[in-house]
């Protein structure tokens, strides 16, 4: 076996770059291929507006974040949590803070500088990269194919992104080279289309609700959202996306519910909706006595008028219109596509990676980042859970190596 082993990477994120670093810290040779001109496209996209690397709640609780793939994840996180993140970014230069929310994010609330000391850290540990290249299968002897030609490694991370935001490189692709180890890609922390009335559509398209609260099946969460001409996306929106995505699937639509005063109760609605109009509009009337913004009114209009007659504006009515402030029905038919989610849900699943991240049926070959079978709500989990699975096939694949000369399976297209 080389001393030195020779390792490659396929894919250019946040995973792949971060396995690089892993690998060349340990003394592997390392090269990087991306079927993009340039690497982590989408990294730089997530930090115009302020990169969000993790965040600094307990880590039991964010672990419970990946609902489902939280057992999977957990050790995962746990060996490079978000005090290891926040080191190294630390490391690179790049102090961080903690935002109000506990969002953290680098000073400079840029991804470019950040990626820029990152590329020389790798360039000084002898990585190299290769653009415009694509993974294109494997061959029959298990090597894995790069534009067609076997790839010269001991071994071979892919981290090859998910499905959302296709031009910026993670199209899901490859989706159909892993047969039934993979489960289909949906959007994830995305939008829901609302069959909205087209006088609400023409008044509120393009209006944030802020400061508001989203539910569904009994879960609630705090935050803002913006009406859309097709429906209603946002951060309160994104949190609770797989449950509604799996309601929809389920039974064909999903319901959930805005409350446009989280901070009143309905008691306290309900008493300030009592109050003598003094022949103010229902318009003016909400403005007035709830400090509600238009949008918010429109919204409380367009859900009258569906449960017409019962609540029609007369006296006696300010219990069941401060229901519908307190808890305004929303239908939701379906997630927005793909294309424009943040992230995606579904990839190569849990069950054909064995505890190093290896696919159980290529030996040397190893999974990181978006790629696999997990989905996490924006705040910082998305990018926290890349980076960690990057370092876990990175450390998986360094194991698999300096054992396959004691009764692994021979690596998977070592050339001199």
């Amino acid at each position: 076996m080389n001393a030195s082993p020779s390792i490659a990477v396929i894919g250019a994120g946040p995973a792949g770059l971060m396995a690089a670093e892993t690998l060349a810290a340990a003394g592997a040779r390392v090269t990087i291929h991306d079927r993009m001109a340039s690497p982590a496209r989408k990294f730089l996209l997530a930090g115009r507006g302020g990169l969000n690397l993790t965040h600094s709640e307990p880590l039991d609780a964010f672990i419970a974040r990946y609902r489902e793939s939280a057992p999977r994840l957990a050790p995962i996180i746990r060996a490079f949590p978000p005090a290891a993140l926040i080191a190294w970014a630390e490391g690179l230069g790049q102090p961080v803070f903690t935002g109000s929310s506990g969002r953290v994010f680098p000073r400079a609330m840029k991804a470019s500088l950040l990626l820029r000391a990152w590329l020389a850290r790798l360039a000084g540990l002898g990585v190299t990269l290769h653009p415009r290249q694509s993974l294109t299968g494997f061959a029959a002897g298990g090597a894995v194919l790069l534009d067609g030609q076997p790839v010269a490694a001991d071994a071979v991370i892919l981290a090859l992104g998910g499905a959302s935001w296709p031009r910026l490189g993670s199209d899901g692709a490859w989706a159909g080279l892993f047969g039934d180890a993979m489960r289909p890609f949906v959007p994830s922390n995305c939008g829901f289309t609302v069959a909205w009335s087209a006088p609400f559509r023409a008044r509120a398209a393009g209006q944030p609700l802020k400061r508001i609260a989203l539910s569904h099946g009994g879960e609630t969460v705090r935050g803002e959202a913006m009406v859309t001409e097709a429906g209603i996306e946002g951060g309160a929106v994104y949190a609770l996306s797989a449950p509604m995505r799996a309601a929809i699937a389920r039974d064909g639509h999903a319901t959930a519910s805005l409350d446009l005063r989280p901070d009143l109760t309905l008691a306290d609605c309900t008493t300030r909706l009592a109050a003598p109009r003094r022949g103010n509009s229902l318009s003016n009337h909400l403005r007035r006595t709830l400090g509600l913004s238009p949008v918010a009114i429109a919204l409380v209009q367009e859900a009258s008028r569906a449960s017409a007659p019962t609540q029609k504006a007369h006296a006696g009515v300010s219990e069941p219109l401060a229901g519908l402030v307190k808890a305004c029905p929303l239908r939701l038919d379906a997630p927005f596509p793909i294309a424009r989610a943040i992230s995606s849900a579904g990839g190569v699943a849990w069950a054909a990676l064995d505890e190093r991240l290896m696919l159980r049926d290529r030996p040397g070959v190893f999974c990181a980042g978006e790629m696999l079978d997990w989905e996490a709500p924006t705040g910082g989990y998305l990018l926290q859970a890349c980076f960690a699975t990057g370092v876990a096939a990175a450390l998986g694949a360094l194991d698999w190596v300096a054992h396959a000369g004691a009764g692994a399976s021979a690596p998977i297209a070592r050339r001199g």
